[in-house]
């Protein structure tokens, strides 16, 4: 287990450096940000000497060499846009994302697995048709029109919570349950499908036959094997909003997170920031999907065992 890990930590420095890299490059190349910068009526002089000012007249290969060596010191500069340091920037938005993702992944959970497990155990009903293509209608839902509809409902007309802002339960209520409406449609549908699998199997057979009652053979036997396909799911929806799909619901709501400062990143050509996202992006990715992995074992003694 031990050597499993050290190969997936030295892959996941590997996939880090290989992203960091392609992305230096790619914002590198495909526009000049002095251009959003300064004004129309700039002349070539100014822009010159903003270009000197931040390193951009130098050779590609000079400011690459520079910005690997930054990388291991975890030193990425200074925004161009705040004229602070980056990371430190980014990571203060952190915290506010993963409240909001957390939470809204929570939910998600809180109603795919009865929903999903209700609909697994009555396959072929009505009740399993109108829960399934409840999930489906959710997954295709665009959450921010999910967004501003309940902004609309809860809070214009009924002033229930805010719409805006961050700090108080009553913000993060309204972009949770946005957030989780995606992902809830998404855990249903492999709960139901995983749980269905699992209760036509052998075992579960047999320990009805032993007398075992519903409940047993739901959460004890089925529910444990099929965990490992709903946590690889759960592990990569979390993995996506984390990276960047939350940044909607955050714009929507007004939520001052990880997600928002992206959208302005972009819309900003901020090398620094940019840079800093797309490495802690790559390496929170690759972290979830260890963890995912090393989950399996809880779930499956089998999987354990092979693993050392």
């Amino acid at each position: 287990m031990k050597r499993y890990i050290a190969q997936r930590l030295l892959y996941t420095l590997i996939v880090i450096l290989g992203v960091s890299i392609l992305v230096f490059v790619i914002t590198h190349v495909i526009g000049n940000p002095v251009d959003t910068m300064l004004p129309l009526q700039a002349t070539d002089a100014q822009r010159a000497e903003l270009a000197h000012q931040l390193g951009l007249d130098r050779p590609l290969s000079v400011q690459l060499a520079d910005f690997l060596q930054g990388m291991l010191r975890l030193d990425f500069g200074v925004s161009w846009w705040q004229q602070v340091p980056a990371l430190p920037l980014v990571a203060a938005k952190l915290p506010a994302t993963f409240l909001l993702v957390l939470t809204g992944l929570a939910l998600a959970v809180l109603i795919a697995l009865p929903l999903g497990i209700l609909a697994a155990y009555r396959p072929g009903t009505v009740l399993d048709r109108l829960l399934t293509t409840t999930s489906l209608v959710g997954i295709c839902l665009p959450p921010f029109w999910v967004g501003l509809m309940l902004i609309l409902l809860f809070a214009v007309r009924w002033g229930w919570f805010f719409t805006s802002g961050y700090g108080t339960w009553r913000h993060l209520v309204l972009p949770a349950l946005t957030l989780a409406v995606v992902p809830a449609g998404h855990l249903t549908q492999i709960v139901r499908f995983a749980m269905a699998e699992q209760l036509n199997t052998a075992y579960a057979i047999t320990a009805r036959m032993k007398g075992a009652s519903d409940w047993d053979v739901i959460f004890k036997h089925a529910l444990r094997n099929a965990a490992t396909q709903i946590v690889t799911l759960g592990g990569m929806d979390l993995g996506r909003l984390l990276a960047g799909e939350a940044a909607p619901i955050e714009v929507v709501f007004g939520w001052p997170g990880f997600g928002t400062l992206i959208v302005q990143t972009i819309a900003r050509q901020d090398f620094p920031l940019l840079q800093v996202e797309v490495f802690l992006v790559a390496a929170i990715i690759c972290l979830i999907n260890l963890g995912v992995d090393l989950s399996y074992g809880l779930f499956d003694p089998r999987i354990r065992c092979e693993g050392g």
